[in-house]
């Protein structure tokens, strides 16, 4: 983002990215407790009074976005069940909606098979070389783009991402994860507006969205 303040704490439709995305998470009635994991470095968590909720719990993260996921799997361990039912969700996706990940959640319940938000790839795609030639164009009809939250049981996440981490494999998600453990993984259709806050033209996008100026579909 170029940014001194962490993309996470950036001002975004009269509050900060962060805080919609906790936001939608503590509207779900049937999410208990959301766990906030910040850097140990982290200067600005405590200036938020929304991440001071009795329903908000925060634990320090570690060196990459997988450390981190696991240091919240492990905090949430303290007083959650290995057969609970868990939500992994980037801060900077602001926009989700308290209707998909209510969708994520009872299709993953139902099925007792976890899940992801994730939207179907409608563009055509290249598959290109190290100087940006285009090699081949590649079938999109099974294509997806994956999303958050990433829906699975506390515990089974928990020991196959540890197990990957300390084997060294490449992690890109949570479901990549299970995958690699031949888990089935549902994909459950997301909205276009459920962006990843990655450069400054998608704060403006996502500030469009959350104001109701551009339509969530």
């Amino acid at each position: 983002m170029g940014t001194v303040v962490p993309k996470q704490y950036l001002p975004l439709a009269g509050s900060s990215v962060i805080e919609h995305s906790l936001a939608a998470l503590t509207n779900c009635d049937f999410i208990e407790s959301v766990m906030v994991v910040i850097s140990k470095d982290d200067k600005y968590a405590a200036e938020l009074a929304s991440l001071r909720s009795s329903r908000v719990r925060m634990c320090h993260g570690g060196a990459s976005r997988s450390e981190s996921v696991l240091a919240g799997l492990q905090a949430l361990q303290c007083f959650a069940q290995p057969e609970d039912w868990v939500l992994v969700h980037d801060a900077v996706r602001p926009c989700v909606s308290v209707t998909d990940i209510t969708t994520l959640a009872q299709r993953v319940i139902q099925a007792g098979v976890g899940g992801i938000l994730a939207e179907k790839v409608v563009d055509t795609i290249k598959r290109a070389d190290a100087g940006h030639r285009v090699v081949k164009t590649v079938a999109r009809n099974d294509l997806w783009r994956a999303q958050t939250p990433q829906m699975f049981r506390l515990g089974a996440l928990h020991d196959a991402l540890a197990d990957a981490i300390e084997s060294g494999r490449e992690i890109t998600d949570e479901s990549s994860v299970m995958e690699g453990c031949e888990q089935p993984v549902q994909l459950i259709a997301g909205a276009t507006s459920n962006l990843k806050v990655t450069v400054p033209e998608d704060l403006q996008t996502a500030g469009l969205y959350l104001e109701g100026v551009v339509d969530h579909g």
